[in-house]
Protein backbone atom coordinates (compact mmCIF):
# COMPACT_ATOMS: atom_id res chain seq x y z
CA UNK A 1 0.00 0.00 0.00
CA UNK A 2 2.66 2.34 1.05
CA UNK A 3 4.94 1.54 -2.56
CA UNK A 4 1.43 2.23 -4.27
CA UNK A 5 0.82 5.86 -2.73
CA UNK A 6 4.71 6.20 -3.45
CA UNK A 7 5.02 4.84 -6.95
CA UNK A 8 1.68 7.50 -7.56
CA UNK A 9 3.56 10.50 -5.84
CA UNK A 10 6.25 10.39 -7.87
CA UNK A 11 4.09 9.64 -11.34
CA UNK A 12 2.73 13.32 -10.47
CA UNK A 13 6.08 15.15 -9.47
CA UNK A 14 7.35 13.92 -12.76
CA UNK A 15 4.17 15.10 -14.39
CA UNK A 16 4.66 18.45 -13.15
CA UNK A 17 7.96 18.75 -14.93
CA UNK A 18 6.62 17.62 -18.48
CA UNK A 19 5.06 20.60 -19.98
CA UNK A 20 8.32 22.99 -18.67
CA UNK A 21 10.36 20.82 -20.13
CA UNK A 22 8.17 20.21 -23.61
CA UNK A 23 8.50 24.73 -23.23
CA UNK A 24 12.44 24.64 -23.29
CA UNK A 25 12.17 21.81 -26.00
CA UNK A 26 9.92 23.75 -27.89
CA UNK A 27 11.69 27.29 -28.02
CA UNK A 28 14.75 25.23 -29.11
CA UNK A 29 12.81 23.88 -31.82
CA UNK A 30 11.17 26.99 -33.00
CA UNK A 31 14.14 29.49 -32.84
CA UNK A 32 16.34 26.37 -34.92
CA UNK A 33 13.13 25.97 -37.73
CA UNK A 34 13.34 29.87 -37.80
CA UNK A 35 17.20 30.02 -39.07
CA UNK A 36 15.47 28.71 -42.09
CA UNK A 37 13.32 31.21 -43.54
CA UNK A 38 12.77 29.38 -46.64
CA UNK A 39 11.78 26.12 -45.21
CA UNK A 40 9.05 28.22 -43.18
CA UNK A 41 7.99 30.15 -45.79
CA UNK A 42 6.82 27.04 -48.25
CA UNK A 43 6.16 23.86 -45.63
CA UNK A 44 4.28 27.03 -43.06
CA UNK A 45 3.18 30.44 -44.13
CA UNK A 46 2.46 28.91 -47.82
CA UNK A 47 1.68 25.35 -47.49
CA UNK A 48 0.13 24.49 -44.09
CA UNK A 49 -0.97 28.00 -42.02
CA UNK A 50 -3.33 29.01 -45.22
CA UNK A 51 -5.46 25.89 -44.93
CA UNK A 52 -5.46 26.17 -41.23
CA UNK A 53 -6.55 29.87 -41.31
CA UNK A 54 -9.26 29.27 -43.84
CA UNK A 55 -10.66 26.89 -41.60
CA UNK A 56 -10.57 29.30 -38.42
CA UNK A 57 -12.11 32.02 -40.10
CA UNK A 58 -15.38 29.31 -41.49
CA UNK A 59 -15.50 28.04 -38.17
CA UNK A 60 -15.49 31.65 -36.38
CA UNK A 61 -15.90 34.62 -39.09
CA UNK A 62 -19.53 33.79 -38.96
CA UNK A 63 -20.69 34.72 -35.17
CA UNK A 64 -21.57 38.14 -34.66
CA UNK A 65 -19.36 38.29 -31.87
CA UNK A 66 -15.79 37.84 -31.16
CA UNK A 67 -15.24 33.97 -29.78
CA UNK A 68 -11.50 34.97 -29.23
CA UNK A 69 -12.18 37.97 -27.36
CA UNK A 70 -15.03 35.74 -25.08
CA UNK A 71 -12.19 32.93 -24.68
CA UNK A 72 -9.32 35.57 -23.29
CA UNK A 73 -11.99 36.96 -20.73
CA UNK A 74 -13.07 33.22 -19.52
CA UNK A 75 -9.01 32.74 -19.23
CA UNK A 76 -8.45 35.96 -17.37
CA UNK A 77 -11.16 34.96 -15.02
CA UNK A 78 -9.52 31.60 -14.34
CA UNK A 79 -6.30 33.04 -14.03
CA UNK A 80 -7.35 35.42 -10.96
CA UNK A 81 -9.39 32.33 -9.45
CA UNK A 82 -6.01 30.32 -9.51
CA UNK A 83 -4.06 33.65 -7.86
CA UNK A 84 -6.56 34.19 -5.41
CA UNK A 85 -6.63 30.30 -5.13
CA UNK A 86 -3.08 30.06 -4.13
CA UNK A 87 -2.77 33.27 -2.59
CA UNK A 88 -1.88 32.06 1.23
CA UNK A 89 1.84 30.62 0.73
CA UNK A 90 2.57 31.74 -2.67
CA UNK A 91 5.77 32.02 -2.39
CA UNK A 92 6.01 29.20 0.13
CA UNK A 93 5.45 27.07 -2.48
CA UNK A 94 7.34 29.19 -5.48
CA UNK A 95 8.60 26.18 -7.17
CA UNK A 96 5.10 24.26 -7.49
CA UNK A 97 3.33 27.48 -8.86
CA UNK A 98 6.05 28.31 -10.82
CA UNK A 99 5.84 24.47 -12.55
CA UNK A 100 1.95 25.37 -12.63
CA UNK A 101 2.92 29.10 -14.62
CA UNK A 102 5.43 27.65 -16.69
CA UNK A 103 3.19 24.55 -17.79
CA UNK A 104 0.57 26.73 -19.05
CA UNK A 105 3.25 29.03 -20.68
CA UNK A 106 4.30 25.80 -22.40
CA UNK A 107 0.73 25.00 -23.77
CA UNK A 108 0.18 28.51 -24.74
CA UNK A 109 3.75 28.57 -26.83
CA UNK A 110 2.45 25.52 -28.51
CA UNK A 111 -0.73 27.02 -29.95
CA UNK A 112 0.41 30.12 -30.34
CA UNK A 113 3.39 29.15 -32.99
CA UNK A 114 1.13 25.93 -34.37
CA UNK A 115 -1.60 28.30 -35.07
CA UNK A 116 -0.13 31.63 -36.59
CA UNK A 117 3.28 32.41 -34.75
CA UNK A 118 5.45 30.83 -36.84
CA UNK A 119 4.84 33.31 -39.75
CA UNK A 120 7.22 35.57 -37.81
CA UNK A 121 9.78 33.49 -39.24
CA UNK A 122 9.15 33.68 -42.75
CA UNK A 123 11.07 35.57 -45.75
CA UNK A 124 10.85 39.06 -45.50
CA UNK A 125 8.90 41.00 -48.06
CA UNK A 126 11.09 43.49 -49.17
CA UNK A 127 13.26 40.44 -50.18
CA UNK A 128 10.83 38.84 -52.12
CA UNK A 129 9.85 41.95 -53.87
CA UNK A 130 13.42 42.80 -54.73
CA UNK A 131 13.17 46.26 -52.95
CA UNK A 132 14.76 48.44 -50.73
CA UNK A 133 13.79 49.22 -47.73
CA UNK A 134 15.99 52.11 -46.77
CA UNK A 135 15.81 55.67 -48.06
CA UNK A 136 17.29 59.35 -48.47
CA UNK A 137 15.50 61.94 -47.01
CA UNK A 138 15.12 62.90 -50.52
CA UNK A 139 13.72 60.49 -51.66
CA UNK A 140 11.16 60.69 -48.47
CA UNK A 141 10.48 64.51 -49.70
CA UNK A 142 9.01 62.95 -52.65
CA UNK A 143 7.00 60.38 -51.31
CA UNK A 144 5.86 63.10 -48.55
CA UNK A 145 4.85 65.59 -51.64
CA UNK A 146 3.02 62.93 -53.24
CA UNK A 147 1.20 61.58 -50.26
CA UNK A 148 0.14 64.91 -49.25
CA UNK A 149 -1.17 65.95 -52.53
CA UNK A 150 -3.10 63.06 -52.58
CA UNK A 151 -4.64 63.22 -49.31
CA UNK A 152 -5.30 67.03 -50.11
CA UNK A 153 -7.49 66.11 -53.14
CA UNK A 154 -9.55 63.06 -51.08
CA UNK A 155 -10.14 65.34 -48.24
CA UNK A 156 -11.44 68.05 -50.66
CA UNK A 157 -13.59 65.86 -52.85
CA UNK A 158 -15.64 63.89 -49.84
CA UNK A 159 -16.29 67.40 -47.87
CA UNK A 160 -16.03 69.78 -50.62
CA UNK A 161 -14.53 72.22 -47.96
CA UNK A 162 -10.54 71.88 -47.67
CA UNK A 163 -11.31 72.94 -43.44
CA UNK A 164 -13.75 70.10 -43.06
CA UNK A 165 -12.76 67.38 -41.11
CA UNK A 166 -13.67 63.81 -43.04
CA UNK A 167 -16.40 62.17 -40.91
CA UNK A 168 -16.96 57.83 -42.26
CA UNK A 169 -20.68 57.71 -42.67
CA UNK A 170 -20.37 53.98 -42.49
CA UNK A 171 -21.13 51.75 -39.34
CA UNK A 172 -17.96 49.41 -38.51
CA UNK A 173 -19.36 46.41 -40.22
CA UNK A 174 -20.08 48.25 -43.25
CA UNK A 175 -16.43 49.02 -42.80
CA UNK A 176 -15.49 45.43 -42.49
CA UNK A 177 -17.25 44.35 -45.59
CA UNK A 178 -16.05 47.47 -47.62
CA UNK A 179 -12.26 46.33 -47.12
CA UNK A 180 -12.67 42.92 -49.11
CA UNK A 181 -13.27 45.22 -51.79
CA UNK A 182 -9.14 46.32 -51.11
CA UNK A 183 -8.07 43.02 -51.22
CA UNK A 184 -9.79 42.05 -54.16
CA UNK A 185 -7.74 44.73 -56.06
CA UNK A 186 -4.43 44.20 -54.87
CA UNK A 187 -1.77 44.28 -57.30
CA UNK A 188 -0.63 41.29 -59.32
CA UNK A 189 3.00 40.71 -57.39
CA UNK A 190 0.87 40.98 -54.02
CA UNK A 191 -1.56 38.05 -54.94
CA UNK A 192 -0.52 35.74 -51.74
CA UNK A 193 -1.71 38.14 -49.69
CA UNK A 194 -5.20 38.13 -51.63
CA UNK A 195 -7.81 37.26 -48.53
CA UNK A 196 -11.08 35.05 -48.06
CA UNK A 197 -13.12 34.16 -45.85
CA UNK A 198 -13.91 37.42 -43.75
CA UNK A 199 -13.73 37.12 -39.98
CA UNK A 200 -13.46 40.99 -38.33
CA UNK A 201 -14.90 42.22 -35.41
CA UNK A 202 -15.24 45.17 -33.03
CA UNK A 203 -13.08 43.90 -30.24
CA UNK A 204 -15.04 43.64 -26.66
CA UNK A 205 -11.65 44.43 -25.37
CA UNK A 206 -11.76 48.03 -27.21
CA UNK A 207 -11.67 50.12 -23.33
CA UNK A 208 -8.36 48.08 -22.81
CA UNK A 209 -6.75 48.05 -26.22
CA UNK A 210 -7.39 52.15 -25.97
CA UNK A 211 -5.34 52.28 -22.60
CA UNK A 212 -2.73 49.74 -24.19
CA UNK A 213 -2.49 51.73 -27.33
CA UNK A 214 -3.47 49.11 -29.68
CA UNK A 215 -5.81 49.99 -32.62
CA UNK A 216 -6.67 46.12 -33.39
CA UNK A 217 -5.14 43.33 -32.70
CA UNK A 218 -5.29 39.66 -34.53
CA UNK A 219 -6.36 36.60 -32.08
CA UNK A 220 -3.64 34.27 -33.15
CA UNK A 221 -5.83 31.11 -31.72
CA UNK A 222 -8.90 31.78 -33.50
CA UNK A 223 -7.67 33.83 -36.24
CA UNK A 224 -10.01 36.55 -35.80
CA UNK A 225 -9.37 40.31 -36.66
CA UNK A 226 -9.81 42.57 -33.71
CA UNK A 227 -10.96 46.62 -34.05
CA UNK A 228 -10.83 48.58 -31.44
CA UNK A 229 -14.03 50.58 -32.48
CA UNK A 230 -13.83 53.27 -30.30
CA UNK A 231 -10.75 55.07 -31.68
CA UNK A 232 -11.02 57.53 -34.52
CA UNK A 233 -13.32 55.94 -37.49
CA UNK A 234 -11.63 57.57 -40.33
CA UNK A 235 -8.50 55.22 -39.38
CA UNK A 236 -10.69 52.32 -39.13
CA UNK A 237 -10.55 50.91 -43.14
CA UNK A 238 -6.63 51.23 -42.99
CA UNK A 239 -6.52 49.73 -39.34
CA UNK A 240 -9.10 47.15 -40.38
CA UNK A 241 -6.64 46.16 -43.86
CA UNK A 242 -4.16 45.92 -41.44
CA UNK A 243 -5.32 43.30 -39.39
CA UNK A 244 -6.23 41.37 -42.64
CA UNK A 245 -3.03 41.38 -43.26
CA UNK A 246 -2.03 39.33 -40.11
CA UNK A 247 -5.03 37.04 -40.89
CA UNK A 248 -3.07 36.59 -44.49
CA UNK A 249 -0.19 35.10 -42.82
CA UNK A 250 2.26 38.14 -42.30
CA UNK A 251 3.71 38.68 -38.64
CA UNK A 252 5.51 42.09 -39.25
CA UNK A 253 3.67 45.00 -38.29
CA UNK A 254 5.71 46.88 -41.01
CA UNK A 255 4.56 44.43 -43.73
CA UNK A 256 1.19 44.40 -42.06
CA UNK A 257 0.85 48.37 -42.30
CA UNK A 258 2.61 48.55 -46.17
CA UNK A 259 -0.52 45.70 -46.85
CA UNK A 260 -2.62 47.94 -45.45
CA UNK A 261 -1.81 50.70 -47.48
CA UNK A 262 -1.65 49.49 -50.52
CA UNK A 263 -5.01 47.35 -50.29
CA UNK A 264 -6.89 51.03 -48.49
CA UNK A 265 -5.36 52.57 -51.30
CA UNK A 266 -6.73 50.10 -53.81
CA UNK A 267 -10.12 50.30 -52.71
CA UNK A 268 -12.92 51.60 -54.72
CA UNK A 269 -13.73 53.65 -51.38
CA UNK A 270 -13.18 57.22 -51.35
CA UNK A 271 -13.02 56.96 -47.39
CA UNK A 272 -10.75 54.56 -48.01
CA UNK A 273 -8.36 55.91 -50.09
CA UNK A 274 -8.54 58.32 -48.04
CA UNK A 275 -7.80 56.42 -44.60
CA UNK A 276 -4.69 55.25 -46.77
CA UNK A 277 -3.06 57.91 -47.62
CA UNK A 278 -3.45 60.08 -44.79
CA UNK A 279 -1.89 57.32 -42.75
CA UNK A 280 1.12 57.12 -44.63
CA UNK A 281 1.16 61.23 -44.68
CA UNK A 282 1.12 61.16 -41.02
CA UNK A 283 4.09 58.24 -40.88
CA UNK A 284 6.31 60.15 -43.14
CA UNK A 285 5.97 63.84 -41.76
CA UNK A 286 6.88 61.64 -38.35
CA UNK A 287 9.70 60.07 -40.15
CA UNK A 288 11.20 63.29 -41.66
CA UNK A 289 11.09 64.93 -37.90
CA UNK A 290 13.35 61.97 -36.27
CA UNK A 291 15.83 62.87 -38.98
CA UNK A 292 15.77 66.07 -38.44
CA UNK A 293 13.53 68.14 -35.73
CA UNK A 294 11.53 71.10 -37.80
CA UNK A 295 11.45 69.59 -40.94
CA UNK A 296 8.03 68.24 -41.71
CA UNK A 297 6.86 72.04 -40.74
CA UNK A 298 7.44 73.38 -44.46
CA UNK A 299 4.83 70.39 -45.60
CA UNK A 300 2.50 70.70 -42.56
CA UNK A 301 1.53 74.01 -44.03
CA UNK A 302 0.15 72.58 -46.97
CA UNK A 303 -1.85 70.25 -45.90
CA UNK A 304 -5.68 71.20 -46.22
CA UNK A 305 -7.01 72.40 -42.40
CA UNK A 306 -9.75 69.61 -42.71
CA UNK A 307 -7.22 66.86 -42.65
CA UNK A 308 -4.95 68.45 -39.83
CA UNK A 309 -8.47 68.16 -38.06
CA UNK A 310 -8.62 64.41 -38.54
CA UNK A 311 -4.92 64.74 -37.27
CA UNK A 312 -5.35 66.43 -34.35
CA UNK A 313 -8.94 64.01 -33.82
CA UNK A 314 -6.62 61.16 -33.55
CA UNK A 315 -3.93 62.45 -31.44
CA UNK A 316 -6.49 64.03 -29.22
CA UNK A 317 -7.84 60.47 -28.35
CA UNK A 318 -4.73 58.32 -27.93
CA UNK A 319 -3.50 61.20 -25.05
CA UNK A 320 -6.67 60.84 -23.58
CA UNK A 321 -5.74 57.02 -23.12
CA UNK A 322 -2.05 57.81 -22.25
CA UNK A 323 -1.67 56.30 -18.86
CA UNK A 324 1.43 54.07 -17.12
CA UNK A 325 -0.66 51.24 -18.19
CA UNK A 326 -0.26 52.19 -22.35
CA UNK A 327 3.81 52.22 -21.40
CA UNK A 328 4.19 49.17 -19.80
CA UNK A 329 2.11 47.37 -22.65
CA UNK A 330 4.44 49.21 -25.03
CA UNK A 331 7.83 47.41 -23.42
CA UNK A 332 6.51 45.00 -23.12
CA UNK A 333 4.75 44.45 -26.92
CA UNK A 334 8.21 45.85 -28.31
CA UNK A 335 10.12 42.98 -26.34
CA UNK A 336 7.35 40.58 -27.76
CA UNK A 337 8.19 41.39 -31.28
CA UNK A 338 12.00 41.68 -30.83
CA UNK A 339 11.92 38.09 -29.57
CA UNK A 340 9.93 37.17 -32.50
CA UNK A 341 12.40 37.67 -34.93
CA UNK A 342 11.23 41.41 -35.09
CA UNK A 343 14.52 43.33 -34.24
CA UNK A 344 12.51 46.34 -34.85
CA UNK A 345 9.90 45.99 -32.18
CA UNK A 346 7.44 48.36 -31.89
CA UNK A 347 9.83 50.66 -34.34
CA UNK A 348 8.73 48.62 -37.31
CA UNK A 349 5.33 50.56 -37.44
CA UNK A 350 7.18 53.41 -38.96
CA UNK A 351 9.16 51.11 -40.98
CA UNK A 352 6.46 50.26 -43.76
CA UNK A 353 7.01 53.71 -45.55
CA UNK A 354 10.55 52.33 -47.17
CA UNK A 355 8.27 49.52 -47.86
CA UNK A 356 5.94 52.20 -49.72
CA UNK A 357 8.96 54.12 -51.15
CA UNK A 358 10.91 51.13 -52.09
CA UNK A 359 7.47 49.41 -53.68
CA UNK A 360 6.53 52.48 -55.53
CA UNK A 361 3.82 54.84 -55.77
CA UNK A 362 0.53 52.33 -55.36
CA UNK A 363 -1.15 53.56 -58.23
CA UNK A 364 1.66 53.72 -60.50
CA UNK A 365 3.15 50.47 -59.78
CA UNK A 366 -0.41 48.17 -59.56
CA UNK A 367 -1.13 49.63 -63.12
CA UNK A 368 2.18 48.36 -64.80
CA UNK A 369 1.55 45.12 -62.83
CA UNK A 370 -2.05 44.88 -64.72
Amino acid sequence: MICDYIYVLKSAVKRKFILPLFLLIQIIVVKTIGLFPDFVENVYSKGFYPKLAFVSRKVFGWLPFSFGDVTYFILILLLFRWIWKHRIGFFKEWKDNLLAILSWVSVFYLFFHLLWGMNYYRIPLHEKLHIEKEYSKEQLEIFIEKMLVKTNALQLKITKNDSVAVVIPYSHDEIYNLALKGYENIPTDLQEFRYEVKSIKSSLFSYPLSYMGFGGYLNPFTNEAQVNYLKPKYTSPLTTCHEMAHQTGIGSESECNFIGFVTAAKNEDLYFQYSAYSFALRYALHNLEMMQEGNSEVYIKKINKGVLKNFEENEIFWKKYQTPINTFFEYFYDNFLKANQQKDGMEGYNKFVGLAIGYGEVDSRSDESQ
